[in-house]
């Protein structure tokens, strides 16, 4: 049977309760044991889906087509596992369900409540990964924190699920703030010991405090904590500002946490982790030989975290090329034809952004122009690579006014246009083309090179597609569709003949870079930016 973690958060929100799970997964793996994380979010929203990214960070989708929290990229990313359907719940999808249920009449006339019905719910998705057989132990996230209104039904229900499977089946770990106060020069404990004492009133005791801090806690602050919190000095763990996320497995191994959660759930330990391929990875991220610099040109630029899967491949490629990539944001607003060179000067290769709407296009049509004209390392994604057909449309092939039919439905060469199943469909919330699909690459291209192979499978979340009516046009002046969908012949890579570099995918190939595989279209992206800039 599986083991199930809870990890709750405290005193404030954005503390990293999404890396510390994902590094004691990390840790827990290493040992040898088959692990997978979940996210419990509690808005009312059913996914991501339909978010503002400057509300939520990048919408994360998942091989099987979900909409998801950003910190499931965290997940693949540090564990190189795929997540699913299953591992991000949302308080809508919770309600969703339980009113779909009433409305069949599952619940033979009873009173529908939020306790037991929604609480049993989400029980129930708790326990449907554990209940797989697949994992030794499963990690639970709870969004949100201890305290906040719309949390109190998931903190219910790993009250009651703690209660069925017991203790040894079970623990709960509170991640909280102990806050530096420089006037008086000293870490303060209470916010801690008031966030447990929250968490107490709702009937759970946590079993490891794993605490944030800016300077390293004293033996008296951990015997403080343990003593007001009522947890061993021994689960007191200090969880240090780091200088990079991929710190924090190697700082939670010197804590120990993975050793005392495998203690309080009656585990053996296996083995000492096999941490040798991560450690070469932070070898190599932490001492470039090289450096460039690289223009993320986008929409939501104000916020890093709406384009966080992207700048997280280009530190895995980073290290891969013993590169350190510089991003620098660039918003597609701010460019236009008579700036653009002084916007992309010093930049040694430009990545055009995914995104949705008109707001930014001239900016990213004008900066895709000047590096492909000046044999600029280029690369695009979803509606990048759109933006380049678009540019290459009107300025290569004189086709006036060229563009997708999203952002001009009347425009006489919509060389984008609205995909075929998508012109029925009226609701916004998970329409859109979405998960893993195939594409046969052809060889000889940039992207055959690339790849290494004509197969491959890449993530998607869009709704409009390279129009097949212009491709004998376009492949005739030098822009190749160099991948293509087998099933529905969709253009899924498109490049050019004569540049160095100059590669954009309807895909989203940002998704699949882990530490332990780096993307290869980020890594020869990276490649050719480094080569650009040596000349």
């Amino acid at each position: 049977m599986s083991k199930y973690i809870f990890v709750t958060g405290g005193v404030t929100s954005s503390l990293g309760k999404g890396i510390v799970a994902a590094s004691l997964a990390k840790l827990l793996q290493a040992r040898g044991f088959k692990v997978t994380i979940q996210k419990f979010d509690p808005y009312i929203n059913i996914d991501p889906g339909t978010l503002n990214p400057y509300e939520h960070g990048e919408c994360y989708v998942t091989e099987d087509g979900a909409e998801t929290d950003l910190d499931l990229g965290h997940y693949e990313r540090f564990l190189n596992v795929a997540t699913s359907q299953a591992n991000n719940v949302t308080t809508g999808r919770i309600y969703q369900h339980v009113i779909e249920q009433e409305r069949a009449g599952a619940y033979l006339g009873k009173t529908v409540q939020v306790v037991p019905h929604i609480t049993d719910e989400i029980k129930r998705r708790m326990q449907l990964l554990g209940q797989t057989g697949e994992y030794d132990i499963v990690i639970t996230e709870l969004g949100g924190t201890v305290g906040d209104i719309e949390s109190l039904p998931f903190i219910e229900a790993v009250r009651q699920l703690r209660w069925e499977l017991g203790n040894s089946d079970s623990l709960v770990i509170h991640l909280t703030l102990v806050p530096y106060l420089a006037a008086a020069g000293e870490l303060k404990t209470k916010p801690t010991q008031h966030s447990v004492k929250t968490l107490l009133e709702y009937g759970i005791q946590p079993d490891i405090l794993v605490c944030r801090t800016e300077h390293k806690l004293t033996q008296d602050i951990r015997k403080k904590l343990a003593q007001f919190c009522n947890v061993n000095i021994n689960a007191v763990v200090e969880s240090i500002d780091a200088p990079t996320i991929y710190d924090v497995p190697l700082n939670m191994l010197r804590e120990q946490l993975d050793k005392t959660a495998l203690t309080k759930l009656k585990l053996s330990t296996k083995q000492e982790p096999n941490l040798d391929s991560w450690k070469a990875f932070l070898g190599k991220l932490k001492n470039p030989t090289n450096e460039i610099q690289i223009g993320l040109v986008g929409k939501y630029v104000e916020l890093p975290d709406a384009y966080k899967s992207i700048t997280e491949a280009f530190i895995h490629a980073g290290a891969i090329n013993e590169t350190k990539v510089k991003v620098k944001y660039i918003a597609a607003e701010s460019i236009d034809a008579e700036n653009v060179k002084d916007k992309l000067k010093d930049l040694q290769g430009v990545l055009v952004a995914p995104g949705f709407g008109e707001r930014g296009l001239e900016g990213k049509l004008a900066a895709i122009r000047y590096v492909r004209e000046n044999k600029i390392p280029f690369f695009g994604i979803c509606l990048g690579m759109q933006c380049s057909v678009i540019e290459f449309g009107r300025n290569v092939l004189g086709l006036k006014g060229a563009n997708s039919f999203e952002m001009d439905e009347k425009t006489a060469h919509p060389v984008i246009n609205l995909m075929e199943e998508q012109k029925t469909i009226k609701n916004m919330g998970g329409t859109m083309r979405l998960g893993a699909y195939d594409c046969e690459i052809k060889k000889g291209s940039k992207a055959y090179a690339v790849y290494g192979k004509s197969k491959i499978s890449e993530r998607h979340r869009h709704r409009y597609e390279f129009n097949n009516d212009y491709l004998k046009q376009y492949e005739e002046a030098g822009m190749i569709a160099s991948g293509i969908n087998p099933k529905t012949g969709l253009v899924e890579i498109v490049e050019l003949k004569n540049h160095p570099f100059f590669v954009a995918g309807q895909f989203h190939p940002e998704l699949k870079s882990t530490v332990a595989n780096p993307h290869p279209l980020f890594v020869s992206f990276v490649a050719a930016s480094l080569a650009n800039k040596k000349g």
